[in-house]
This record gives C-alpha cells, sequence and structure tokens, in this order.
C-alpha cells in the first residue's frame, strides 16, 4: 500500500504537473480539487503561503509561480479570477490610457466594468483592482468588446470606455479630447 501524501506536497506536485504560463492564477475553489481529501483547506493554502509554494494575490486568489510566466499580466489574471461567474469587461482609464488618450497611466490600478458590485479589491504590493457596476448587457455592447488573450478578460474599445467613463460620471480632465476624436 502506498503511504499517504501530506497534504502540502500534494498540493505542490500537482501545481508543477498542472500550472503553465497561462494557468497559474487559482481561487481557492480551483485549489481545493488538487487536494480532495484535505479537510482544512485554509490552514494548508496558509501553509503553502508561508512555505512559498503560492504567493497570495488578494482573498480567495492565488498566484503559483512558474518561471516563463510575465508578471504584468498578474492583476488582470486575478480580475478574471475573482469575477469569473460574473460579465466583466477592461475599460474606462485602464483602457483609454493604454490608448494614449489618458496622458496618465495608472500604476497597479485596473478598471473593469462589471455586472457584479462596485468594489476595489485590495492585492497588497501587486495593486488594485476596480469593479465598477454596470448593467450593459453583453449582447448590447458585443461590437464594442474584444478578448484579449493574453489578459483573459474581455475589452472595451476607445468608444466603449469613454461611455463607461462619462456613464460612471468619471473625471474626464486627464482626457486628451484630439486623441480621443482621433480614436472615435
Amino acid at each position: 500500500m502506498k503511504p499517504k501524501m501530506q497534504p502540502l506536497k500534494q498540493l505542490d506536485e500537482t501545481l508543477r504537473a498542472l500550472a503553465d504560463s497561462d494557468h497559474c492564477v487559482f481561487a481557492t475553489s480551483d485549489l481545493a480539487g488538487a487536494v480532495p481529501r484535505c479537510g482544512q483547506l485554509a490552514v494548508l493554502l496558509s501553509r503553502a503561503t508561508k512555505a512559498g509554494v503560492l504567493h497570495r494575490i488578494c482573498k480567495g486568489i492565488y498566484f503559483f509561480p512558474v518561471r516563463e510566466y510575465s508578471s504584468g499580466n498578474l492583476l488582470y489574471h486575478a480580475a478574471a479570477r475573482l469575477r469569473a461567474g460574473e460579465f466583466n469587461y477592461l475599460s474606462m482609464e485602464s483602457v483609454l490610457s493604454e490608448t494614449g488618450v489618458i496622458s496618465q497611466m495608472p500604476m497597479n490600478w485596473i478598471t473593469l466594468m462589471s455586472s457584479g458590485r462596485s468594489h476595489v479589491i485590495d492585492c497588497g504590493d501587486y495593486g488594485y483592482i476596480e469593479f465598477i457596476h454596470t448593467r450593459q448587457r453583453p449582447e448590447k455592447i458585443a461590437g464594442e468588446l474584444t478578448f484579449d488573450t493574453e489578459r483573459h478578460l474581455w475589452r472595451a474599445s476607445v468608444r466603449q470606455a469613454w461611455r463607461d467613463m462619462k456613464a460612471a460620471r468619471r473625471s474626464t480632465e486627464l482626457i486628451d479630447k484630439e486623441v480621443l476624436h482621433e480614436l472615435v
């Protein structure tokens, strides 16, 4: 009979076998499947974090470090896992700053529209994820969205990001109107 493997070692071995550069950010529920007979998952995840097997991004979201992972997308991947059951898309300042419509790039802060509630998630040293509630239906704005495969999220067009900024009554002081009109 094979000896029972310690849960921390089982978790580490399972993640080493399965994680890759596209799949290395996990929700607690994902990790529960790696150690199905573990009765104290929260304790195990705490031990895994202290041992360096996992890095806690925010409540319920963990990163398993893989060599070839580009950490520049970590907040985006965490956002995708946090609200996997909701309609979410990158918008407002995140999209407008990347396209040059806003002159200043928000550092370690991403903004998403979400069918879930509005909330800012503090991800410690990694930054912040801001979800802004929207009632818009996916089928109504589908033509304004593209899927960003690198970030694992839908992304608004400049036109939609501008509409979202106005609808959310965000400050438009940093908007470069000339660049905006060129892109819309």
